[in-house]
Order: structure tokens, then sequence, then C-alpha cells
């Protein structure tokens, strides 16, 4: 029996063809050759420090804010992450409890709407939170697409490879996120939200114990399907550790957009205009999870950007959006503004008035003028 260069008994030649019924040995398919599968790689268990819980002590919201070192905010600059913010630091003030309550944003750079950040922290401070933290990931958004196609790419020719196949022919998984792989997420918001946790718990690693914190997100049961099976509370087993314990409390997963607004308009925080021009989300101007009117909308505001997001599209050779190119949100942005015309920004208070009424609306924009000399 002759050995291959691995050390495995070789298949004769003529043993294949007798095999597959072919007599001529030029006549033997590629199908018919034997090529080793790969060894599945094995992922490393990652292990759980044993102190860490598995279910929450409490859901109580004054027993969380209580039981908690810090009390950390995210804030998008959003509208339910505004409303969130006011929600848990009027809780935090009734309970005394107001220096525990940090605020981070998570800067997504030229990917996001203008002035966002700067909204965030304007918010913070007027609802008297002293400390604003801004985390990045340092890498543009856009980058980070092409530098993981290049990789996705990569592997996928070399799986191909390995399968005795044609490289070339290769399929290439997704570089843009989607509902299903929101890598953004992780790597622009979640990764860099870790870091600050390891700041705050050096902080207080003179307690001698697991610091506990308690990580507000503004996530609601009415956004997605996905979003509605998410706990109002639960342990985050993934960012907890020996060193802290991180309790993740969505305060407002139960609310609806009429009780967001009037949280808003009872606040008098000022929101970000791209709900007036008639956005339902921000944060990113093209988020693959919003919908076509946001992202033409995004188109017809940022056109610099989605002409950016176009020549990413080109270089990889995806959409990004399935179904809907960045191509084609241009056409549909460019025609609107042939038809109507460059639109003229409406009159500040019109997304909030749309869900609480006009009146509200009236007394929230004169309240912002009296504390803050700020116009909605």
């Amino acid at each position: 029996m002759r050995i291959d260069p691995q050390g495995r008994p070789a298949m004769h030649t003529d043993a294949l063809f007798s095999l597959s019924g072919l007599e001529d040995p030029q006549e033997v398919p590629a199908a018919v050759l034997v090529v080793p599968k790969p060894k599945p790689k094995r992922r490393r268990r990652r292990v759980v420090h044993p102190s860490v819980p598995f279910t929450p002590s409490t859901t109580v919201p004054d027993e969380l804010i209580r039981d908690a070192d810090w009390v950390v905010v995210s804030s998008s600059g959003g509208k339910d992450s505004q409303a969130m913010l006011s929600y848990v630091v009027r809780r935090a003030k009734a309970l005394g409890m107001l220096d525990k309550v940090v605020v981070v944003h998570a800067d997504l750079g030229r990917a996001e709407w203008e002035g966002t950040r700067e909204l965030a922290e304007l918010q913070a401070r007027l609802c008297g939170v002293r400390r604003f933290e801004v985390v990045t990931s340092g890498v543009d958004f856009l980058d980070r697409v092409e530098t993981r196609h290049g990789k996705l790419k990569a592997k996928a020719e070399e799986e191909a490879l390995e399968r005795g196949e044609n490289p070339a022919q290769a399929k290439v998984a997704p570089a843009w996120p989607s509902s299903s792989a929101r890598w953004c997420t992780s790597g622009e918001k979640r990764g860099p939200i870790r870091t600050l946790y390891t700041r705050l718990t050096n902080e207080l690693a003179h307690l001698g114990r697991p610091v506990r914190i308690l990580a507000c997100i503004g996530q609601r049961a009415a956004e997605s399907t996905q979003r509605a099976k998410l706990a109002e509370v639960e342990i985050d087993r993934g960012a907890s550790n020996g060193r802290r314990h991180i309790t993740t409390w969505r305060p407002i997963h139960t609310w609806n957009d009429r009780r967001v607004w009037r949280e808003i308009a009872r606040s008098r925080l000022p929101y970000h205009p791209a709900y007036d021009w008639g956005n339902r989300r921000l944060s990113c101007v093209f988020c693959v999870l919003g919908c076509n009117s946001d992202l033409v909308n995004g188109a017809r505001r940022v056109p610099e950007l989605a002409a950016a997001f176009a020549r990413t599209e080109a270089k990889i050779g995806a959409d990004f959006k399935k179904g809907l190119s960045m191509r084609e949100i241009i056409r549909r942005a460019e025609a609107l503004e042939a038809a109507e015309g460059p639109a003229a920004r409406p009159p500040a208070g019109t997304a909030m008035a749309a869900h609480v009424g006009r009146a509200m609306t009236t007394k929230y924009r004169a309240r912002q003028a009296a504390l803050y000399g700020l116009v909605a």
C-alpha cells in the first residue's frame, strides 16, 4: 500500500477508475477525486466567572438603581435615549443618587447625523448629569466594511480550495451588517462601551468585591419582533467577570411612541431636528434596519455620505441593504429633489406635535426658551 505525503493510505489510480466505471484515466471527472475534508475548528468556550449571577436579584427600578455602584446610560442622542435618560435621572434624583449616573455616547464618526454627539452631551448636562463619556472604535465604518469584505473573501476562497473548488467562484458572505449579523453594534458600540466599564471598575477597585454596573439601554419592544423578545432586566454575562457584574436594564422597553414623546415634552430636553424632517430613527444616517423613507431622507440631507456608501458598494460588489442598493436610494432622493425642489426645514416641533398634539408641543417649546434659551 502506498502512503501519501500526509501519511495516509493512498488510493491507487486504477481503483479510482474502477469505482467510477471509467476506463480512460483522462475521463476521470474532478468530482471523483477524493478531497479530505478540513477538520472543523474548535471554538474556545468562554468560561464565565462563578461569581457572576444567572439572574438579577431584583427587577424593581428603584432597587436596581440603589443596588448599583454605577448607573451607565447609553445615549445615541435619539428620542428613545433621551426619554430613557430623563426617566432614569428622575428616579435617581428622587433616591438622592444622581452622582452614580454616567452617560456614555458611542461616537460613530461620519456615519451618524451631524451634531448627535454634541446633542447627547447637552441632554446629559441639562438633566444635571455631571459625567459624560465618549467612546469610539477609532475605525471608520466604511473602512471596516471594506476590511471585513477582504477577510470574508479570503476565507471563502481558502475554503473553496480545501473543497477542491474554483476559488474564483466562491460565494462571499455579506460584508454589510444586517438584522441577522449586527456586527456594527458590537464593534462600534458594545465593544467600546465595555472599555468604559473597565475604567469604571478600576475606579472602585478599593471596594474589594465585583463592581455592580447597571447598564441602561433604550431598546423598546415596539421597534421589532426581536427586541420584543428581550427581557427588561437581565444579567449581561458576556460583559461580566470576576471584577464587575453588569446588569442590563431596558427602562422604556414597554413604552409606545406616544409615551416616549410625552416624556420628552415633560423633560423639556431638545431633540434632534432629523425627526422634524420625518426620520423615525436616529444615530446612523444610513442604518440597514432603518425604513426606506429614512434612508432616502438621509440621501437628500447628506448626499456626500450617500455617495461614499455607493462607492463602497462598487468596491465590494454588494448592495448596502438586501434588495435595496445605495445607488437606488440616491436615485429616489434625486427624483424627489427634482419633483419637489430642496425642501425647507419643517417647523420645529413637527415630530412631537404628531404624537402629543400642538398644545403640548407649544408648551414644551416655551419652557425650553424660558429655562435654557433654546428653541427646539
